[in-house]
Parts: structure tokens; C-alpha cells; sequence
């Protein structure tokens, strides 16, 4: 249409030919045209009138020009027109749909009165320009005023209610719909849907629209996205379908919304019948849905399926190329989203946001450093140096590429950070072994006023558990209670860890208790942690309390438990347990039966050990060396030999624990030949180097022959620092060998290193005991009440129809104590007459005979024995565990224990394992 010419004639004439023309010109959508023509009128004397501005206003608001609305503005302040609520409602109107909200603010102020398209126009106009609030309170103040709302009002304020996500606000609103007749119109109806979906009230949303008697496309594709965004896929897919059955005819926000519902569940079936009926309904080349198919594709695994669709899009944007690119980064097809990457670019595509968070993602999946670097380049040249969601990209890129020093020197050059930037370079430096400096951080965030979230309060609580501390760990306990999340389950979980590392395994179980929901974990974690802390019997009773209350146990909980059957040589309940592990399939599991072994072998069971062992399906090299390490506990040199020709035979994997356990072996079964040979083939024959264990295990095996100087040149000529371990093995043969000179000299290497040894001091107290140097042991006393160095208290356990007991020297706690120290008066006789005399060198020389034999009497393992004797049938065998070394006294009194009784009694101290019958003891009193 060309430009209408302003007629001649009067004025009157003029202006409504012009009003005519502009209103036509915009019925056709020619705005410019409206513009030129008022322009043209503006050179005539006829002035315009409110219909001129109100439309020419118009022409401005659709072609989002608010310099050409200011001119008009000023010409209508200069006419009569400058008062008129209509003209007052058009300068709104345009203002705020050309996002200059602010002149809008002031026109509507200055405005003498307001009528409901006025109102309309601001509130609309603060929400299209992210006010909600403003939008909100002004309608608070229009109702104030009196001024009845309409539909158009109803609609803005539900749309700023959605979004601030105000749902009391957004029901009081929903009450005066109802109250004002409008709650069967469907644009209102579609933004209470579109707002309780938002707020978060699906359930609130669907009866909406429910209650909804006339329902358009909008309303069904309203409904489906609230729950798309709210995670609900399958509802979302069910109500597609009742869609289908309404034939209401979807479009492309019905597609978009059901294929992003497919994404979410990994619904590939459905999705690949909604790409059928997107063809069938003309859709196949709508780019928005096309790219919701890569994606939906993509996330269902598909990637071929994916590539198809956007290799025939007829046209592609940058969302298109960052959805294969993104899908091929998701799948663990990191090349070929990098090669896909560098496709687009020779395409002339410009890489977006999304892009380049993609292929960072990629370059962190192949752990390509420089490719990451040359990409970060090219980000900062395209302008997103700035972008937070790049930088924090670039520094979980730069991480995965075990580049801290990268990462951090993006952190530090950030402008703004927030909870995502420090939760990944506070957790990259838990996984660095740097608690200390990831808890400075912490501080540092906390100072910045940066609200840590779930993933940061992880970070710190395992930074906590890595250093023990403690007291931090308590503070980060008591911010998670002030922010509300002390009922998550997964910060829970964490909680009971750090407690149980920091040591305090009563803050653990005080969380575990107030949990009102546990999962797998949070039994798994108290039961490892119970472990951990020494508490096996509590670790053994929640595994019981858990199978009463049927929660369902995994590898990890067998792995605690078993352990902890170990920890205490729970034989009895280790059987159960491992009826447990059977019924739940687990048995072949290569770590659970390499941990049945090792429990076997702990609790004195050798036999059951290597049964378990040979029924293992295969094994790995842990499985190996835990059977070896069985054998050598027990003192079987021979076993140990065999299973170690078995693993060469077979080819398996040896590394340097598996001849530890096997020079061990070879020491305790006092092989030395064949321990010499093994050792000096450690590096020539296997390939191995040599550790300060295996030279520990040669010395033991020296010291075990009486070759006591040779050992001290072994430790001499050591590639390495002599550790602790070296030293007690040579001081434990010094006692044995009665060698009092050199014991002196080892205790003075030990003591250098660690003052605090307590067994140091107990080990050189009894040599100059067994010496008879009285003297000498009690300044070895004296030095350790100066030093105040505390020998840890012995503890000795048994197990007795699933119940574990434990004794201490001189119990008095035992309901049972008055009858065991009955049957030790008892077995006291014939003991003696079987040649018995107690070693009262183990006893303080300033004590009476009778006091000291007394004092012997009542060793907490000999209180174990004669408790185990009363409660079990003749015949039964015995065993005991000791957390500490055996006494010489004790390893004495049980080998005639066991004679006079007839019974086999197994002894597990903290260093091997004594399997005593007929009066003798496997270790052959050498330990």
C-alpha cells in the first residue's frame, strides 16, 4: 500500500482521513507507514488528536522505537491532548513494551487519572521487564484505589506471581479471579496453570486445569511443561497421550515440551513414536523441535539416531550444532564432539554459551590440555572472559586435566564467583589430600557472603574427615542445622564419615539415631565407621539390627561387617554373616570372598579360609596375598610355599604385598634359606624393588634363627631410613636371644624416633626382667611415668553363642567373673603338677610370691580361657584374641591348659596367631 496523501479540506476532514489511514496501516501491519504519514501530518497546520496519538503510539510500541515514542510524547505535551487518559494509557503502553520502564513509571504518575488499560499497561509492562514485584505492589495499590481488574490485569499479575514463584500471593490472586467472574476464561486459566507449575504445585496446576471447561493447545502444552519442569516425565508422557485422545491437534511447544519429557526419563520408545507423529504433523523441519530430538536422542543413549536428525535439518542454528556437540560430550564420545566442534567452525557457526560449555566439558572427558587451553583462547576472544558459566567450565576442565594451578588461576581472576566456582576448587583440593587449605577456602567463601549448597558442605565435611579435625567438622555440622538441611540424607551420610574418621564415633551414631530416614548408606557408613573406631561389637550389632528391620545389604555392608567379625575373631557370627553373603549372591564376588578369607583367617579358621579361597571363581592379586597372609599368620611356611608356586604357575600378578606376606611367612615357619632365596629374587627374577617391609620380614626371620648381628647389618646397609617396625623386630629377637646389650642400643633407636613406644618400653622393662636386672626395669617404669607415656590397657575377647565377651587383667565387671576365677583356682593345681611354674618376670619384682602368682592368675587372657571353658562343651575348641602381644607367662600357663583339658585352644595376640594342643604351641614359643 503506498502512502495515503492527507486530503484537502477542512481540518476536521484532515485529521480523521489521517486516523482512518493509520489505523489501516496497522490493521496490515505497516507501522513505518503509520509513523511517515504522522510525520507528514506534523508539516500540516492540522494539530493531531488522542486518536492520532493513541495509534501512532501504537506504530511505536510494535516497532520498538522509543526515540520516535519520545518525539510523539513531546508533540501530544504540547497539544490538548496532554491530559488525556487515553493518550496517558498509550505513552504507558509504549514505554513499556520498548522496555523503558522508568518513562513509563513517570508517565503513569503524572497522569491525573488512571483507567484499567493504564493499569494494565504498567503492571504488564513491569513484568515483561523482570519487575514482578513492582507489578505486584502496584496492584496492591490499584485495588486500593478501587479500580475493578479485568482479564488482561489478571494475567499480568498471575505472570509476575510465576515469577517470583509466590504461591501465597499467587492464590490470594487465583481467590479474586474466582471472586470477579473470570475463572472460566482460558487466558486466565492457562496462567494459573503456568504459575502453580512454577511456584512449584503441580497438583494445584492440574486442578485448574481440570476445573477448566474450555481447554485450548495452550492449556495442554501448559500443563505438560509444568511437569516436564518439574521432573514428572511420565506424567507429562500420560497426559500427551489423553491429549492425543481429545485430538487436540499439538504444536511445536506441545513437541518440544513432550520430547524434553522423553530426555528426562530416557523414554526412547515414546520418543521415537512422538518423532513419527512430529513428521506427520508437518514438523520434521521445525529447527526447535529438531534440536529437542538431537537432544532427546542424545540423553536416551541414541547417538546415531541423533546424528540422522541433524544431518537432514535443511537449515541448522548454533542451538542444533551444541545439541550433537553436548550429546556426543554426555555420551563419553568426547573426540568426536570435539571433531563435530571443529565442523561448525568451518561452517562460519558463531559458538554460543552452551557451545563452548560443551566442547570444555569434552576436552575435560579426554583430559586434553592443551586442546582445553587453545578453546579457552578462542572463549575469551568471542567475548565470554566474563561469563561465569564458562569460567566455572574452565575450571572444572582444568582440574579433570590435572591442571590445579590452571584452575586456580581462573578462580583467582574471576570478578564474581559463586557457590558452583568455590564448590569446585574447595572439592579439587579434597581430592589433592589439602583439607587444610580446601577449609581456608571455605572461610574465604563464607567471608565473600557466598551461600555454600549440598555439593560445597560434601567438599568441607570430607576435607574435615581427611585431616581429622574435629572442631571444624562440628561448625559445618551446626551450619548445616541453621540451614535447614540436617534431614538430608546424603549430608547425613557425610556427617556419620567425619565423625567416624575424626574419631568421634559418638557424634556419628547421635546423627545416625536422629535420622528419620536412612538409606543403604547410612547403614554402611555407621557400620564402617564403628569399624574404623575400634566399636566391631557395635558394628556387629547394627548389621543385625539391620537385617531385623530387612534393609537390603550390598558389598560394602558384607565388606564392614566382616571386618569387623575380624577386628574381634567373631568366628561364630562371621559364619553367619557368611550364609548371609551366600543368600545374597555375593559369595563370587571377588572382594567379598577376599574379605570372607581374610575373616576366616583372622578368627583362627585357616581351614575355612582356604576353603572359601578355592571356591572363589577366580582371584585377583588382594584375594592371593590375603590367603598367603593367612597362611603366615598361622604359621604355615609349608601352605604359604605351595599357594606361592600355585600363583607363579598360574601367571597372576605379584607385587610387593604378596612377598610381604610371603617372607613373613617364611620368617614365622623359621624357613631362612628359603626366605633368603625369595628376598634376593625380589628384584632379578620379579621385578620388584624392595621396601622397608620386606627387609623388616628379614630381619624378623634373622632374629627368629638367633642371627642377631646379621640382622643389624641387614638394617645397616637398608636403602632406606630404618622405621619403627625394623627396630621392634629386632628388639622382639633381643628378647627372645636374652640379648640384653644389643636390646639397649635398638631401644635407643626406637625411642629417638618415638618417645612415646609404650611396647618399647614394656619389651626392654621384660628383657632386663627376664636378665634379672630388677633395677633396670623399674627405671624403664619410671621413664615411662616421666614421660607419661601410657601402655595401652590389654583386651582380650571371646566369643561364646554369638555373643562376644571381653576381659581385662583382673576383671571384676564379668556377671560370670566369681565362677571363672573358681575353675582358674581349680586348673591351678593340676597345672603345677603337670610342671607348670609361673614366670613371675612379668610380674614387679617389689611384690610377694604368692601376690605376684596371684597378679599372674588373673591375666585377662587366662580370665578368657577359663570363661570359655565353663560355658562350652569338652572338647569344643577355644579361641581367644589379644589386642596386645601374649605374655610369656600366658603363652606358658595355656600350652598346660591344654593339655589337661584336651582341648585345642587358638590365641590371636597383635602378632600371630598360637594354635596350642596336646601342650605345645604352633609358634614354637617364638613370637
Amino acid at each position: 500500500m503506498k502512502l495515503a496523501a492527507i486530503p484537502p479540506g477542512t481540518v476536521e476532514q484532515s485529521i480523521y482521513c489521517c486516523n482512518v489511514a493509520i489505523t489501516r496501516y496497522l490493521q496490515d501491519g505497516e507501522s513505518v507507514k503509520a509513523l511517515q504519514l504522522f510525520q507528514q501530518l506534523r508539516t500540516q497546520a492540522a494539530k493531531p488528536d488522542r486518536f492520532t496519538f493513541v495509534g501512532v503510539l501504537k506504530a511505536c510500541s510494535v516497532l520498538m522505537t522509543p526515540e520516535e515514542g519520545r518525539c510523539v510524547h513531546a508533540q501530544a505535551i504540547l497539544s490538548e491532548c496532554k491530559d488525556d487518559i487515553f493518550v496517558g494509557s498509550s505513552l504507558v503502553d509504549m514505554y513499556s513494551k520498548c522496555r523503558s520502564i522508568e518513562d513509563a513509571a513517570r508517565v503513569f504518575a503524572n497522569v491525573p487519572t488512571h483507567d484499567v488499560v493504564s493499569w494494565n499497561a504498567m503492571i504488564l509492562g513491569y513484568v515483561k521487564c523482570g519487575q514482578a514485584e513492582k507489578a505486584l505492589y502496584l496492584f496492591g495499590q490499584m485495588t486500593r484505589e478501587f479500580v475493578q481488574p479485568d482479564m488482561v490485569t489478571f494475567v499480568g499479575v498471575i505472570n509476575a506471581c510465576a515469577s517470583v514463584a509466590s504461591l501465597e500471593e499467587g492464590k490470594r490472586v487465583h481467590l479474586e479471579v474466582n471472586q470477579n467472574g473470570y475463572a472460566s476464561d482460558v487466558a486466565v486459566g492457562n496462567g494459573l496453570i503456568d504459575m502453580y507449575a512454577k511456584c512449584g504445585s503441580i497438583m494445584l496446576a492440574r486442578k485448574v486445569f481440570e476445573k477448566m471447561h474450555m481447554r485450548d493447545v495452550v492449556s495442554w502444552n501448559t500443563m505438560i511443561g509444568g511437569y516436564v519442569k518439574l521432573g514428572q516425565g511420565e506424567k507429562a508422557l500420560i497426559l500427551y497421550q489423553e491429549m492425543q485422545q481429545k485430538q487436540i491437534q499439538p504444536n511445536r511447544v506441545t513437541f518440544v515440551s513432550i520430547l524434553n519429557a522423553c530426555a528426562s526419563k530416557a523414554e526412547i520408545k515414546e520418543g521415537r513414536c512422538i518423532h513419527a507423529q512430529v513428521i506427520q504433523n508437518g514438523f520434521g523441519t521445525d529447527v526447535s523441535v529438531a534440536n529437542c530430538l538431537i537432544d532427546m536422542y542424545s540423553k536416551c543413549g541414541c547417538m546415531k539416531d541423533a546424528l540422522k536428525v541433524f544431518d537432514n535439518m535443511p537449515t541448522r542454528d548454533v542451538v542444533s550444532w551444541s545439541a550433537i556437540i553436548g550429546g556426543y560430550a554426555k555420551s563419553g564420545q568426547a573426540k568426536q564432539a570435539l571433531e563435530v566442534f571443529k565442523q561448525m567452525k568451518e561452517e562460519y557457526i558463531q559458538a554460543s554459551r552452551v557451545t563452548y560449555v560443551c566442547v570444555l566439558n569434552a576436552c575435560g572427558s579426554l583430559a586434553s590440555l592443551e586442546e582445553g587451553r587453545r578453546i579457552h583462547a578462542e572463549a575469551i576472544q568471542r567475548g565470554f572472559e566474563l561469563d561465569i558459566t564458562i569460567r566455572n567450565c574452565l575450571i572444572d576442565m582444568y582440574l579433570k586435566c590435572g591442571s590445579i594451578e590452571d584452575a586456580y588461576r581462573v578462580f583467582e581472576n574471576m570478578l564474581t564467583r559463586d557457590v558452583v566456582s568455590w564448590s569446585s576448587i574447595i572439592l579439587a583440593h579434597v581430592r589433592c589430600r589439602q583439607g587444610r587449605v580446601a577449609l581456608k577456602l571455605f572461610r574465604k567463601m563464607q567471608e565473600e557472603d557466598v551461600q555454600p549448597d549440598r555439593i560445597t558442605l560434601v567438599a568441607v565435611l570430607n576435607a574435615c574427615a581427611s585431616i581429622a579435625a574435629l572442631k571444624e567438622g562440628r561448625l559445618i555440622h551446626k551450619l548445616i542445622t541453621q540451614m535447614g538441611c540436617e534431614s538430608d540424607i546424603f549430608l547425613c551420610n557425610c556427617l556419620i564419615d567425619m565423625y567416624a574418621k575424626c574419631g568421634s564415633i559418638e557424634d556419628a551414631y547421635k546423627v545416625f539415631n536422629d535420622m528419620k530416614v536412612r538409606d543403604l548408606v547410612s547403614w554402611n557408613s555407621m557400620i564402617l565407621g564403628c569399624v574404623k573406631c575400634g566399636h566391631a561389637e557395635k558394628a556387629l550389632m547394627l548389621f543385625w539390627q539391620m537385617q531385623r528391620e530387612m534393609v537390603p545389604q550390598n558389598s560394602i555392608t558384607f565388606v564392614g561387617v566382616l571386618n569387623a567379625c575380624a577386628r574381634v575373631a567373631a568366628l561364630e557370627q562371621g559364619k553367619r554373616v557368611q550364609a548371609e553373603v551366600t543368600k545374597s549372591g555375593l559369595d563370587s564376588n571377588v572382594f567379598v570372598a577376599g574379605c570372607l578369607v581374610d575373616m576366616f583367617a583372622k578368627c583362627g579358621s585357616i581351614e575355612d579360609a582356604s576353603r572359601v579361597f578355592k571356591s572363589m571363581p577366580s582371584h585377583d592379586t588382594v584375594s592371593w596375598s590375603t590367603m598367603l597372609g593367612g597362611y603366615a599368620m598361622h604359621g604355615l611356611g609349608k601352605e604359604a610355599l605351595q599357594l606361592f608356586e600355585q600363583i607363579s604357575q598360574e601367571g597372576a600378578e605379584i607385587d610387593n604385598i604378596t612377598f610381604v606376606c610371603l617372607l613373613s611367612a617364611c620368617s614365622r615357619a623359621d624357613f631362612n634359606s628359603e626366605g633368603h632365596h625369595y628376598f634376593e629374587s625380589l628384584s632379578p627374577v620379579y621385578g620388584i624393588l624392595s621396601t622397608v617391609e620386606h627387609y623388616t620380614c628379614m630381619v624378623d626371620l634373622l632374629g627368629r634363627s638367633g642371627y642377631l648381628n646379621e640382622a643389624q647389618d641387614l638394617i645397616n646397609i637398608m636403602p632406606y631410613q630404618p622405621d619403627i617396625f625394623v627396630w621392634m623386630a629386632l628388639l622382639s629377637a633381643c628378647r627372645v636371644h636374652g640379648n640384653v646389650q644389643l636390646a639397649e642400643r635398638v631401644a635407643k633407636q626406637v625411642l629417638q624416633v618415638d618417645p612415646e613406644n609404650a611396647s618399647c618400653y614394656v619389651l626392654l622393662a621384660n628383657i632386663y626382667s627376664a636378665a634379672g636386672k630388677w633395677g633396670s626395669a623399674v627405671k624403664v617404669h619410671q621413664m615411662m611415668n616421666e614421660r607419661l607415656v601410657n601402655k595401652k590397657p590389654g583386651r582380650t575377647w571371646i566369643e561364646i553363642n554369638n555373643k562376644v565377651h571381653t576381659f581385662v587383667v583382673d576383671d571384676h565387671e564379668h556377671p560370670q567373673i566369681v565362677e571363672i576365677r573358681a575353675e582358674l583356682n581349680r586348673l591351678i593345681g593340676p597345672m603345677k603338677q603337670a610342671g607348670y611354674v609361673p614366670d613371675v618376670n612379668f610380674v614387679l619384682h617389689d611384690v610377694d610370691e604368692e601376690a605376684k602368682e596371684s597378679s599372674l592368675l588373673h591375666h585377662s587372657e587366662k580370665l578368657a580361657i577359663a570363661f570359655g571353658l565353663i560355658n562350652t562343651a569338652p572338647g569344643t575348641q577355644l579361641q581367644i584374641l589379644k589386642n596386645l602381644r601374649v605374655c610369656g607367662d600366658c603363652h606358658r600357663a595355656i600350652k598346660f591348659i591344654s593339655k589337661i583339658t584336651g582341648r585345642a585352644m587358638v590365641v590371636r595376640d597383635s602378632n600371630r596367631f598360637h594354635h596350642f594342643k596336646d601342650g605345645i604351641c604352633s609358634c614354637m614359643d617364638y613370637w
